[in-house]
């Protein structure tokens, strides 16, 4: 019989690690299946509209390419990307060895190059986390410029950038730059500013910090942004100093701008903590929540402890309502604390606050505290009476930066404590300056202050005080209260005793508190007319629906949802136009991006369509027409488009489109998609030509025209929403085109928050 006790036991712990091997290489071939899919499906929607095809001969037709040009499914894939959306710009930095050279020493080929770039990106998008899609990047694309680490932020909705993924940081320094406050660095603040990369190639400016190994390691920032919109801000940081040129700056920003997507997809902030309230009920001082309304900036009280209800006459005097209403005569105080507290990330503390008339408070509100709670949170505590220990530490802490003197106006002695000293930034074995001597240490600008001061002390005989700044022998300048009195023998005057107070730290901060209000008015002003142009560019996109009688046989309905709440409007736009030929146009499309700039751009192309369509062109020729509009359109946007034209006499629907989603018709039931002739962006290039097709209806028959927020989903293909959208319409009850159109709004599977335009139009 074989001994099998010690072999068991190390075979036992071989198994465990062998596991964890496995898995781990399983997991590792998951994700890149799942980039090479990713890839390959980009590739196919491209061929898909490019042949107008259906997605499964595309499919078979890049197989084709792949076995004929001798390359694998993800590098033709690749070409095919980068020939549409421009080749990942690639370089080599000096010097460079390694992975990315040839047995002969030369860089590889700039095709070869840009597949692999373009498959980096690829794979870092399709990452789950926004930490892989760090290290992708890293390894995959910034590693062979130079770059040593790699830095995601996220902008949250305080202003401020939260650390969402890293890449070749050590867990020390990423726990120290886990947080960004909206004020500093400076460099930080320019990238936000001008919408464009800020590149520091030995390092940032003196005083300013950023992450790296030193300050002399060349940094760029660079600002990520998805579909207008200001997600966060990207970090590479390369070992030393480096040569930043074009061809490198191109690299890296081509490469980097795929965060803005993987950010896209990453929650915005922490969850909330639902045991808050729970928290407060726990404490015995009275305690609340304020919650700031998101649109109209008011606060809210949300929530009140039972010491709180009972100190304000029952809490269902103040939930729910607004803080205005709640608290009358101290809600000015609650919003500009709260303000303070959420823009210094700090709490803010008030001695006393007068008591509410009304609310059945007994007395006024003590040791009030207003705490930044995440969010749009606050929460404000607060004492019914006086705490002796409260007390004693406002008393202490207004004591602070206090020193003594005495003048002896006989000998022309003086005498300093040692805080003295510390104020004027001397010794202690210097000779102490007189009240009356201290004109040289003043700031110029303040001599009157000071000859003041004395005046009332020398000549009137009289305690006086005074606020002057003070030129210390180091050049620092301090803030300093002086507070004295006289002092009398008899009607003679035999000195000056009094105190010195450094309220430098007082000043500075009344000074930003200043500044902080000043740039909250800025927002505000700034954010209310913009929410007014917006409102304009709302009414412009919705345009007035045609009557029954203006369209001959048919009945339409069209519906607009925006895109998220940040910017209300976007690039989408529909339109139905009856034509004095007799015919009726119907048009949907779709200006890349949101936000102002995108609007104005899909008004434009929007109302120049209709103007062209009273020529009687076709729909194929109206689309080159658009084309060179969009072609000098300024911002030079890019766009989707579907025109259609429908004649009565005939029943006849002749359209084109410019790369948009096929038209869906529901006829008795049944959803079929009408693959349109897919040709190129308006925008994108100079003179092409825009092929037709023609179908001809049936009475009953429905026509869906839509955008892509009907159906786009983060992490399916446009094949899965296009069919979900069939089954939909499928399952439509026999109705009226307006219940459809609310119907299929109510069930879209889109989840991109991107705006969404849809037609019904219904042959009589």
């Amino acid at each position: 019989m074989t001994a099998r006790g010690p072999a068991s036991a190390n075979g036992g712990q071989r198994e465990p690690r062998a596991l964890v091997v496995r898995l781990t290489e399983e997991n590792t071939a998951l994700r890149e299946e799942l980039a090479r899919r990713h890839l390959t499906d980009l590739a196919t929607g491209i061929l898909a509209a490019q042949l107008r095809a259906s997605p499964t001969e595309a499919g078979e037709h890049l197989a084709r390419l792949a076995e004929a040009a001798a390359l694998s499914p993800e590098d033709i894939a690749a070409d095919i990307v980068n020939g549409v959306a421009g080749a990942v710009a690639v370089t080599a930095p000096p010097g460079s060895h390694g992975t990315n050279e040839d047995p002969h020493g030369d860089w590889r080929s700039p095709s070869a190059e840009a597949r692999r770039m373009r498959q980096v990106v690829t794979a870092a998008e399709a990452a789950d986390t926004v930490a892989g899609g760090a290290d992708t990047l890293l390894e995959g694309g910034l590693q062979p410029l130079g770059v040593q680490s790699l830095w995601l932020w996220q902008l949250t909705a305080s202003g401020c950038l939260r650390l969402a993924g890293h890449a070749g940081v050590s867990a020390l320094e990423a726990s120290q730059w886990r947080w960004i406050p909206p004020g500093a660095p400076a460099p930080v603040r320019a990238a936000f500013s001008d919408g464009r990369p800020v590149w520091l190639p030995t390092g940032p400016p003196a005083g300013e910090l950023l992450p790296g190994p030193s300050d002399r390691a060349a940094r760029a920032l660079i600002p990520l942004r998805l579909r207008g919109r200001a997600m966060g801000l990207a970090l590479a940081v390369w070992p030393d100093s480096a040569d930043l040129d074009d061809r490198l700056r191109a690299a890296v920003a081509g490469l980097v701008e795929v965060a803005a997507r993987v950010l896209g997809a990453e929650p915005s902030a922490p969850p909330e903590q639902p045991a808050l309230d729970d928290l407060l009920d726990a404490l015995v001082h009275p305690a609340m929540t304020l919650k700031r309304d998101p649109h109209t900036g008011a606060l809210l009280v949300e929530h009140v402890n039972g010491p709180a209800g009972e100190a304000l006459g029952g809490s269902q005097r103040a939930v729910g309502r607004p803080a205005e209403a709640a608290f009358p005569l101290i809600h000015a105080d609650l919003d500009a604390m709260s303000r303070r507290a959420h823009y210094a990330s700090s709490p803010q503390r008030a001695a006393r606050l007068p008591a509410e008339h009304g609310t059945g408070a007994r007395g006024p509100l003590l040791d009030l505290r207003v705490l930044p709670a995440g969010g749009d949170r606050s929460i404000v505590l607060w004492h019914t009476y006086s705490d002796r220990r409260t007390a004693m530490g406002r008393a202490v802490g207004r004591l602070q930066g206090l020193a003594l003197f005495e003048d002896d106006l006989g000998t022309g002695r003086s005498t300093w404590t040692e805080q003295t000293y510390a104020i004027f930034g001397m010794s202690r074995g210097s000779t102490p300056v007189p009240l009356t001597e201290l004109r040289p240490r003043v700031h110029p600008d303040d001599a009157g202050e000071l000859a003041e001061l004395l005046t009332d002390l020398v000549e009137r005989r009289k305690g006086a005080a005074a606020v002057v700044r003070v030129v210390r022998q180091d050049g620092g300048l301090r803030h300093v209260r002086i507070a004295a009195e006289p002092l009398l023998h008899g009607a003679a005057l035999s000195g000056i005793t009094g105190v010195y107070q450094d309220i430098s730290a007082e000043y500075h901060t009344e000074v930003a508190l200043t500044a902080t209000f000043d740039q909250l008015t800025a927002v505000r002003a700034q954010a209310t007319l913009r929410h007014r142009l917006v409102l304009q560019l709302q009414q412009a996109i919705v345009p007035e629906m045609p009557s029954p009688a203006q369209l001959p046989g048919l009945s339409a309905a069209a519906r607009y949802r925006p895109a998220a709440q940040e910017y209300r409007v976007g690039g989408d736009w529909y339109d139905i136009l009856p034509l004095p030929h007799g015919k009726v146009l119907m048009a949907v499309g779709d200006i890349a991006g949101h936000g102002i700039e995108s609007a104005t751009g899909m008004v434009a192309l929007r109302n120049a369509l209709r103007g062209l369509a009273f020529t009687g062109d076709s729909p194929g020729h109206l689309m080159t027409l658009l084309n060179e509009v969009t072609l000098h359109t300024a911002g030079h946007p890019t766009a989707t488009a579907l025109c259609a034209m429908y004649d009565p006499e005939d029943r006849t629907l002749r359209w084109a489109s410019a790369g948009h989603l096929p038209i869906l018709l529901l006829r008795r039931g049944r959803a079929t998609l009408l693959d349109p002739p897919q040709d190129i962006l308006l925008g994108a290039m100079h003179s092409p030509v825009y092929a037709e097709a023609t179908t001809r209806l049936a009475p009953g028959d429905t026509l869906l025209l839509y955008t892509d927020g009907l159906i786009e989903r983060r992490h399916d293909g446009l094949d899965e929403g296009l069919a979900a959208l069939r089954r939909t319409a499928e399952d439509l009850p026999d109705c009226g085109v307006d219940e459809q159109v609310d119907r299929l709004l109510g069930a879209a599977t889109g989840d991109t928050d991107d705006d969404t335009s849809l037609i019904a139009v219904r042959v009589g």
